[in-house]
């Protein structure tokens, strides 16, 4: 009798660790189309990206830095790229009654020939922003990419390049006279601030820390600065994820469609969260606490490199 139990029981316990076992199986395959980034791993690389995209302290920074951290190595360009896409969604649920009266408004300020509807100039400043990192970005993409992805995502140029825009956010932020609203803004803020999001391309500065930053130098209000940012990231970020599309369908892709698909919906979910957060916090707080976290984030990388625990390039 007893001896029925114990084997009923190791019975149970073998069920229970194959059960597991195929849990677990389940949870970190790539479900056939690649052999690199896992399920689980993309909803925590998508969550990542979503989370720190709006956020002024480096979405790419995070996502590199991150994965290599837990142990999974350093996602890529393509999955960086294509997890994006989540943020697009959520930056234009979020803010869709504003782009639909800008598409609207700037269709009626042409129409009227009214060039300086602050609508159209909204739209324009949008358009010329964007110009500069997709002509540096196809530059990188095309030319560039190896040199790029060898040197620029390095853990020693994150942190160094997280520092430095820290402490050029922080004199923006003493400076700054912050008096201009949402509707002065106009083509001179899109190609000041254009050509800061250039700058994005390196890995730790921020795009939108970039442009936030850029902002606040020309006077806009840290609300204005942030919602016209995240407005002149849709067209950069878009052609971005949409530009790598491609790649998941080429024999040397480590990502599967199915795994990019779920990251992309892991960072819209946490992204519409980060956006809703970052515009309600920045009506009444200043930007320190981002200033300080670049900082201690750009401190801990140099450290790690210094102990040994992480490569500098």
């Amino acid at each position: 009798m007893a001896d029925r139990s114990a084997q009923a029981a190791h019975r149970r316990s073998a069920d229970t660790e194959n059960l597991m076992d195929l849990f677990m199986q389940l949870l970190l395959l790539t479900t056939g189309d690649a052999p690199s980034i896992s399920l689980i791993q993309a909803i925590g690389i998508g969550s990542v990206q979503g989370l720190t995209e709006s956020l002024p302290i480096s979405s790419t920074a995070h996502v590199i830095m991150v994965p290599v951290i837990l142990g999974w190595g350093d996602p890529g360009v393509t999955f960086t790229a294509i997890v994006q896409l989540g943020s697009i969604v959520a930056i234009l649920g979020y803010f869709w009654s504003d782009i639909r009266q800008l598409l609207v408004g700037t269709g009626q300020a042409i129409a009227r020939k009214d060039y300086d509807a602050p609508d159209f100039r909204l739209a324009l400043g949008i358009v010329i922003g964007t110009v500069p990192i997709v002509v540096l970005g196809l530059l990188v993409k095309f030319g560039l990419r190896e040199a790029y992805e060898d040197f620029a995502r390095s853990s020693l140029v994150i942190a160094l390049t997280s520092i430095g825009l820290a402490i050029f956010l922080g004199i923006a932020e003493v400076t700054g006279s912050r008096k201009r609203g949402y509707d002065a803004v106009g083509q001179a803020d899109g190609i000041g601030m254009g050509l800061a999001q250039a700058l994005a391309l390196i890995p730790g500065v921020s795009r939108s820390g970039s442009t936030i930053t850029a902002g606040l130098f020309m006077g806009l209000n840290r609300e204005t600065a942030a919602r016209f940012s995240l407005l002149m990231g849709i067209p950069a970020i878009l052609i971005s994820g949409l530009a790598e599309i491609n790649e998941l369908f080429t024999p040397q892709s480590t990502v599967g469609v199915t795994v990019a698909i779920v990251g992309v919906i892991a960072s819209a979910v946490s992204s519409y969260l980060a956006v809703y957060w970052l515009i309600r916090f920045l009506k009444d707080h200043t930007t320190w606490v981002f200033v300080f976290y670049r900082i201690g984030f750009g401190i801990a990388i140099i450290g790690a490199i210094l102990l040994g625990k992480m490569s500098a390039f």
